[in-house]
């Protein structure tokens, strides 16, 4: 079967292609070739070449349900994209203004697979701190980052992830209960802010707030910490006008086009 002049014609193959991409990675669910071939006004058959193509090269996945997903090499291109070099000064002028301004660690945090990654931070000048460099992988289920990302699922897939979870004690006050934990995520969900009261390292707290993009999804976490002995949760939370201030700048600086050579 090949293309009817009545059917999507414009574009070449590798146009086509950029607009699968664009779908699946834009939907809130895992898409079937149907579904894109519907959404896209592209064949079926082309749509399964496409697809074929588009999978050998690691861009997507498929599912265990058959849907379509991004793979690990697309998900690493967008992390790329979003941390680039053009944005660092910016970013990093940003991260400096808020750590002088709660006198801590500041920094930003990203999903990666059931880890957060420390992408961009700026240390206090404090000599006691924690040192997790750029690049640092953290549990999920016990930082202020990872509980952020995790309330951002809906409940089904929360619940999903979870129950997948290891939930081992890592500190202190580690949630390891996974109903206590969904209460928690819930309580996340409706104030839109992270916390971590000593349950990833004994006398550290943490809390963030999400940066979005312009549909409001959560792509990054705006996270502040600080040893108990210089400042408590509660104080740490009481800069949450600031870190959501931050978190705008961020949001408006993820959304400025390139500027030219």
């Amino acid at each position: 079967m090949t293309d009817s002049p009545n059917t999507r014609n414009k574009g070449s193959s590798i146009t086509r292609a950029l607009d699968i991409i664009e779908a699946v990675v834009q939907a809130d669910h895992a898409l079937s070739p149907a579904d894109l071939a519907y959404l896209l006004d592209i064949p079926k058959p082309s749509v399964h070449r496409l697809l074929q193509q588009i999978q050998a090269e690691g861009y997507l996945q498929t599912n265990l349900r058959g849907g379509i997903v991004p793979s690990e090499r697309l998900h690493h291109i967008a992390l790329g994209v979003i941390h680039a070099a053009r944005h660092k000064a910016q970013r990093q002028a940003i991260l400096r203004k808020l750590s002088e301004t709660i006198d801590e660690t500041c920094g930003i945090a990203m999903p990666d697979g059931i880890d957060m990654v420390y992408y961009d931070r700026v240390q206090s000048s404090w000599p006691l701190q924690l040192h997790l460099p750029v690049g640092a992988h953290v549990p999920m289920w016990c930082t202020a980052s990872g509980k952020l990302y995790l309330s951002s699922f809906t409940k089904t897939r929360r619940l999903q992830i979870i129950d997948n979870l290891a939930l081992k004690r890592r500190a202190r006050n580690t949630i390891t209960d996974a109903e206590q934990l969904e209460e928690e995520l819930k309580h996340i969900r409706q104030q839109e802010m992270g916390v971590d009261n000593e349950e990833f390292v004994d006398g550290m707290v943490a809390c963030s707030v999400p940066v979005k993009d312009r549909e409001g999804r959560l792509v990054a976490c705006l996270y502040t910490h600080a040893p108990t002995i210089r400042k408590s949760l509660t104080q740490l939370m009481a800069f949450e006008p600031a870190l959501r201030h931050a978190a705008e700048q961020l949001r408006e600086l993820m959304e400025e086009p390139a500027a030219l050579d």
